[in-house]
Parts: structure tokens; sequence; C-alpha cells
């Protein structure tokens, strides 16, 4: 079985194989985001604590949090379920995870450093990897330099240099996210207003309908009024005619 261990806090990895059964049985019946001891793995991290983040299984199906299983299952996945991308709307599929049980059959297991021993692992904590790529929020850039609301974040995004294919030197800086610049207000504003104006204007021709509604009614009692009196002056002066006649 590969070990597959992450140090978050030097941005180091490190894999070893391990293939003594003795040494595995520790790790057997043990779920993902459990805690284990670093003595299990070998006597150089004596003193270390691991976090089980995941695993793989021989035939490469990647181990799922929450089901209780040290098997192979399929999963009714729809939209909003991991490892599952749907093609078209309310499409819903089933695909095979590994339960979150380590067993005979991981061949890879996945391990984060949550507490260093006192040794120094060559290869995990003997050195550092910085970040490549600095915050993109404007707000987590703020929280790492410190920044207050006044000060113009653009001037501290982390960027990179670097020469492309062509030999021509080139400056890589990440989009800011969710920054509030005079622009942003303006729409904000902008929105706001016709937001407002557009409820007005609804009300308006609301009114304006119920004016015409209205209107329409009367005209139409109206001319029924009307037909109701011609009608019945046609009738008095059919009778009065009759009558004369006798």
């Amino acid at each position: 079985m590969k070990i597959n261990i992450a140090c978050p806090s030097t941005g180091m990895q490190k894999v070893l194989e391990i293939d003594d059964e003795k040494r595995l049985q520790n790790l057997y019946e043990r779920r993902m985001a459990q805690e284990i001891d670093g003595n299990v793995l070998g006597e150089e991290f004596e003193g270390f604590i691991f976090r089980i983040s995941g695993g793989n299984d021989k035939q490469g199906f990647p181990m799922r949090q929450g089901v209780l299983t040290n098997t192979r299952v399929q999963l009714l996945c729809s939209k909003g379920h991991k490892a599952y991308r749907p093609r078209r709307v309310g499409e819903r599929k089933r695909k095979s995870v590994r339960g979150c049980i380590v067993g005979h059959d991981i061949s890879v297991l996945n391990l984060v450093v949550t507490q260093t021993g006192e040794k120094v692992v060559e290869g995990l904590t003997n050195d550092s990897v910085p970040r490549r790529l600095g915050p993109k929020r404007a707000n987590n850039i703020r929280k790492l330099f410190n920044l207050t609301k006044d000060d113009d974040v653009r001037k501290y995004a982390i960027s990179r240099t670097f020469t492309n294919k062509k030999g021509v030197t080139c400056r890589k800086s990440p989009k800011i996210q969710r920054l509030v610049t005079p622009l942003t207000l303006q729409r904000k504003r902008a929105r706001k207003a016709e937001k407002l104006n557009s409820v007005l204007r609804n009300r308006e021709e609301a009114a304006a309908y119920k004016k015409l509604v209205a209107q329409r009614l009367a005209e139409k009692r109206e001319a029924r009024r009307s037909l109701i009196s011609k009608r019945r002056s046609s009738r008095k002066s059919a009778k009065m005619a009759a009558e004369q006649k006798k």
C-alpha cells in the first residue's frame, strides 16, 4: 500500500510504500477523518499525528466520506454530489465509489500531518515550499497584509514574472475578486435605481389598467342600459299603436 503524506505547514509531500501486513493491520478498519499515531508508519514518525483524508482502491475508485463500508458501492448521484457533473437538467446517474473505511483493497492512502514530532523527516519537514499563488479575494489579501479598508488592495496582489515560449518576460497577477471600486458602486446604484423605477412603473401601469378596465365596464353598462331603454320604448310605442287601431 502506498501512503501519501502531506504537510500543510511546509507544503511538502512524501510517498511511502509499505508491504508489511503487520504494520498495515493498524490502519485497517479506520475511517476517513480519524487520527492515527505516527508510530504506526515507523520510528521516524514518532510523535507525529496523521489524519486520514482519503484514498483510492486498486481499481482507482476514490473513498467517499459518509459511506460507512469497506467495499465499493454504487450511489445514485444528482446535481451537487461529489465526483459527478450532470450533463442535462435533472439528470441522475449511478456512480461507483469506495466506502470511507480502510480495507485490504486500498492501494493509495492519503494522510495529512496535524501534529509534527521532534524528529525532522527528510522530504516532509526539513524544508518548506512557498505557495506559488497568493490569495485572490480582496478580504483575504487584506487579512494577509493586515490592511485597512482605505488601502488599495490592487497594489498588494501577489504576482509572478516568467519568460514565455517566445522569450518575452511576462508578469501575471490574479484578478481580484469582490473588489469594491467606484465603478462597482455606480453599477450597484444603477441597479437599485432601475429596480425602484421598475416598481414605480409597474404601479403606474397597474393603476392605468384598472382605470381603463373601469372605463370599459362603465361604457358596457351604459350601452346595455341604452339598449334596454330602446327596447322598452319600442315595445311601448308598438303597444300604443295597437291600442289606437282597436
